[in-house]
């Protein structure tokens, strides 16, 4: 029990410390609580569903940095980088859904998902 309370604990922990590390998420900028319940519902299935596009050639980050043809390390070392960020904005995703009623932002890497 007290071996869970601590991983509790520490996963809490290290969600709030990253969150000083990225931008706020689009939604926060709402005025009343409906909207921001709205918005980061609607956030959180943006990015729960489309994770995955972060694959996708035009989003891997060798293609942001102007290597066209993603040639050697670069294209390894982006699609790496996909991986992870498709593996962070889909669990970021089911994070904010399953949270949608409190409006307590869990900031996304490049303000998650944009459509």
């Amino acid at each position: 029990m007290k071996k869970t309370l601590k991983i509790a604990a520490f996963v809490v922990l290290a969600v709030f410390a990253a969150g000083t590390a990225f931008a706020a998420s689009p939604w926060t900028t709402e005025t009343t609580y409906t909207k921001k319940v709205a918005g980061k519902l609607d956030f959180g299935v943006k990015n729960l569903l489309g994770g995955w596009t972060a694959l996708l050639p035009g989003k891997l980050p060798c293609a942001k940095n102007g290597h066209k043809n993603c040639p050697g390390m670069c294209c390894i070392k982006g699609l790496g980088m996909g991986l992870v960020d498709a593996a962070v904005y889909t669990v970021g995703g089911a994070l904010h859904v399953a949270t949608f009623p409190i409006p307590i932002d869990v900031p996304l890497p490049d303000n998650g998902i944009q459509f």
